[in-house]
């Protein structure tokens, strides 16, 4: 299962994200997942969240949908325990990929998600508005 939060810069995305993540912990029974491009949230999140700053790992940040969907995947199999991955900056991670060419990404991403029984919680920058319809569906 896949959900975005979408939204312009400044519009309370990572917050929204922080407290999902946040919350979780009273109702996940998994491990919940925390990717980011940097460090600058980690201490936001209860000390249970296991924070991953993608940003430290060769070839993550600003790589292609194929390498972010691969990270993930990996993540997914050395730990069958995680149930819940939230992903800021999500754009700034798959920065060599246009959002408009992302669908098969989504795709693969939902069944990842369905196979595995994790949910993926992804912030998008975007204006809901500019959007392709093929991500305007996961949008809360």
């Amino acid at each position: 299962m896949i959900q975005v939060i979408a939204g312009n810069k400044g519009s309370g995305k990572t917050k929204r994200l922080i407290d999902i993540a946040n919350d979780a912990l009273k109702s996940e029974h998994g491990l919940v997942v925390f990717v980011d491009d940097d460090k600058r949230y980690m201490y936001d999140l209860r000390h249970e969240i296991r924070f991953v700053d993608a940003g430290e790992y060769q070839g993550v940040r600003g790589a292609t949908t194929d390498v972010f969907l691969g990270f993930l995947s990996g993540m997914l199999a050395v730990n069958y325990d995680i149930t819940l991955v939230c992903v800021d900056a999500f754009l700034k991670l798959i920065k060599s990929t246009p959002i408009e060419e992302t669908e098969g990404f989504f795709s693969r991403l939902n069944s990842l998600g369905e196979h595995s029984n994790v949910r993926f919680v992804l912030n998008v920058s975007c204006d809901i508005d500019a959007l392709p319809a093929f991500i305007k569906q996961y949008v809360i």
